[in-house]
């Protein structure tokens, strides 16, 4: 399985996805808990954690951005991760930005996702297309 090839691209999506749905997980479900349990608010506040999350979710996506293909680059895929990684990178990294990280951070994971989203399910339907036409 190469990176390049049909499994190889639902890999990189669902690790792409799955590391957006942990930044969400830490930016809106650990709050939560907080107010619950007193030790998950430690881990609510860890900056480390969005930090370390940030820095797995770029080369994932990213590394997704420049894989070589005519169907993968597409354009709509490329903007989603890119406005969805700006975001995250800057929430995280701008010290600025702080009174409105869980809402860049929230968006930015959502937006990368969708992305990640989007283009396995183009390629799914490229792929049925594809079956389709060879049946015939």
């Amino acid at each position: 399985m190469t990176a390049s090839s049909p499994t190889g691209i639902k890999v990189i999506d669902a690790a792409g996805i799955g590391v957006s749905s942990l930044c969400l997980i830490h930016c809106l479900a650990l709050p939560m808990l907080a107010a619950l349990l007193p030790i998950a608010g430690v881990w609510a506040q860890a900056e480390w954690l969005h930090k370390v999350l940030v820095l797995t979710a770029l080369p994932v996506s990213g590394y997704a951005v420049f894989i070589r293909g005519v169907h993968f680059r597409d354009p709509l895929f490329v903007f989603l991760v890119t406005l969805g990684l700006t975001l995250l990178a800057a929430s995280a990294f701008i010290e600025a930005l702080h009174d409105v990280e869980t809402l860049m951070t929230g968006a930015g994971a959502f937006i990368v996702a969708a992305g990640h989203a989007w283009r396995w399910r183009s390629h799914n339907r490229a792929q049925e297309r594809q079956e389709t036409s060879q049946a015939t």
